[in-house]
């Protein structure tokens, strides 16, 4: 197996252990026995479990950051449209049977504390949906906090629905953006 085959079995398959274990809960052995690939591939490709760790919350960063722009610009047509369908999109993620959660707030719950490169991706995830987000609250002429509120909004239901696994938290977080939004309409 060529690194680049290996770099992606490995990322695949510690993303899926992650998700279903917690990342500290889970070694570089499970992860090769999981994966197939060899140790010295492995070490070879990621030298260390931090670098995997950070390798996958990158990838995870560029899926989700795609996706959801994509599924912005597929089902709605302004700004206060794409703001609402946000937590639609979070509905679907939140109804998908492997869902266990937000990986960049577990991630950071587990290591952000003592690996700030982990602490780093997490926040700049986090603030990439708050970006998003204030596209559209500016594009309607709405005062900057709105995006910080419906940000707010959105990784709250992340938590409450990782938590209870119930994908309901995103459509009282919608409810709730819908009312904010409405409100800084002009």
């Amino acid at each position: 197996m060529d690194a680049e085959a290996a770099e992606l079995k490995l990322l695949d398959t510690a993303e899926r252990l992650f998700d279903e274990r917690g990342v500290q809960s889970v070694g570089m052995d499970a992860i090769r026995t999981a994966s197939g690939v060899s140790l010295k591939r492995l070490y070879q490709v990621f030298p260390s479990k931090d670098l995997l760790v950070e390798a996958v919350l990158r990838r995870r960063d560029e899926t989700v950051r795609a996706a959801l722009t994509a599924h912005g610009a597929r089902v709605a047509d302004g700004p206060y449209e794409r703001a609402l369908a946000v937590f639609d999109w979070l509905a679907g993620w939140f109804a998908e049977p492997e869902f266990r959660g937000c990986a960049f707030i577990n991630t950071f719950g587990e290591l952000g504390g003592v690996a700030p490169a982990v602490a780093t991706i997490a926040r700049d995830h986090k603030e990439s949906l708050r970006a998003y987000l204030a596209e559209q609250t500016d594009a309607l002429g709405a005062p900057p906090v709105l995006a910080d509120q419906l940000a707010l909004l959105a990784n709250g239901a992340m938590a409450v629905a990782g938590i209870t696994g119930s994908p309901e938290p995103a459509a009282q977080a919608k409810a709730a953006a819908r009312v904010l939004l409405d409100a800084a309409r002009p």
